[in-house]
């Protein structure tokens, strides 16, 4: 009996751990969990942090309207696509899995990949622990660095940006970002660098997205 209540003591503190990190990631260049199990089974990674302000404008926008359309609305949960994710594989259809940025930053930072119920169950209170502790502009520009975006260990929108476009995530068209955000749900089988006609339209429709919500960003303008 002393020993099973050492072991749940142990798990709530791990538990707890992520809870305890997130305030200090209010500044600082965080990893993700994935890259660092590349690096420990010796797989490449390259990760160039660059700061939300330094980012060309279009690109934070093109990834809100791709991958989260609320995300200035929220407290880190997206209720109505989640409840409609819950209704999807209830019907045995595949969607998205309703993850909000937020959910994504907490995914990355303190779980693991792939779907599962457990994870889902806590990456949303923490996904909701994030967004109470932390700003929307660094949410945003923690998911942009620490974001899976190349097909062989690119993390984030700078080695994305050179890997795709040879040129730094500070001077992307708005072509090249959306081309950049429709890529994120699976930077392995889609290419920013050799986009399909898939591809091409999903940045298409990012863009005018992007272009249509320019008026309600909630992470600042910014450089100019």
């Amino acid at each position: 009996m002393r020993l099973f209540r050492r072991l749940i003591l142990i798990v709530v503190l791990l538990l707890l751990v992520p809870y305890g990190l997130t305030p200090l990631y209010s500044a600082g260049h965080p990893i993700s969990s994935l890259m660092a199990w590349r690096w420990v089974t010796g797989r490449p990674v390259e990760r160039t942090w660059l700061d939300l302000a330094a980012m060309a404008p279009a690109l934070p926008s093109s990834v809100v309207a791709s991958e989260d359309a609320k995300f200035c609305s929220h407290r880190g949960i997206d209720w109505d696509s989640l409840h409609n994710a819950i209704e999807d594989a209830q019907d045995g259809e595949v969607s998205g899995g309703g993850s909000t940025i937020t959910q994504q930053v907490a995914k990355n930072l303190f779980l693991w990949p792939g779907r599962s119920v457990i994870r889902k169950g806590l990456e949303i209170p923490l996904a909701m622990w994030i967004d109470l502790v932390l700003s929307k502009a660094r949410i945003l520009e923690i998911y942009l660095n620490i974001a899976e975006m190349g097909p062989s260990g690119q993390f984030g929108a700078e080695s994305a940006a050179q890997f795709a476009f040879g040129r730094s995530a500070a001077n992307l068209s708005p072509r090249d970002a959306a081309l950049l955000a429709a890529v994120l749900p699976n930077p392995v089988t889609r290419s920013a660098r050799t986009p399909g006609p898939g591809v091409r339209r999903l940045a298409s429709t990012y863009m005018a997205r992007a272009q249509a919500a320019e008026l309600q960003k909630c992470w600042g303008v910014g450089r100019s």
